[in-house]
């Protein structure tokens, strides 16, 4: 465990699997876990549910509330799925929180994800706005980055080993 605890944010493209590993991680590190996706306002709900991605307008509401939980969560740590694709993103995330925040990338190519996706149910992100993710998504520079190919205990286990 670390010696302090820390807000960590799951981020990647629809279909990486970020609610699964958040929660994973959650119970390992036994902090709370929230989906990112459950913050969303209704409008934006309906958006995506029309096929239309959210521009940086409609997210940043949204991002804002989340840093806000990230703050609520500051000293005693906790898990947020989140997508975070553009810096400008993870930048709002940050903001007040010094080195409290780190982020975790759940990396995969297009087809593996898209595959995922395909045989996902009961989700509002429809598979045609995949590539509007890769298009937007701008790789992280500071995160600990973990490939989806791996299962999902590989992941905890690659994740815990970077955050000890």
């Amino acid at each position: 465990m670390p010696s302090f605890q820390k807000v960590y944010i799951i981020m990647g493209v629809s279909g990486t699997g970020k609610s699964t590993i958040g929660k994973l991680l959650s119970n390992t590190l036994e902090i709370p876990f929230f989906d990112g996706d459950d913050f969303h306002p209704k409008e934006n709900i309906e958006k995506m549910e029309a096929g239309n991605p959210l521009n940086d307008d409609d997210r940043k509401g949204w991002l804002i509330r989340l840093n806000t939980l990230a703050k609520e969560h500051k000293s005693t740590g906790a898990i947020i799925a989140c997508s975070a694709l553009k810096e400008s993103y993870r930048d709002i995330l940050l903001e007040g929180m010094e080195n409290h925040l780190g982020f975790v990338h759940l990396e995969g190519s297009f087809e593996l994800i898209k595959s995922r996706l395909k045989s996902r149910k009961g989700h509002f992100m429809p598979l045609k706005l995949l590539q509007s993710q890769f298009d937007v998504l701008e790789v992280p520079t500071e995160a600990i980055t973990v490939s989806v190919s791996l299962t999902p205990n590989q992941i905890i286990r690659e994740i815990t080993n970077q955050v000890q």
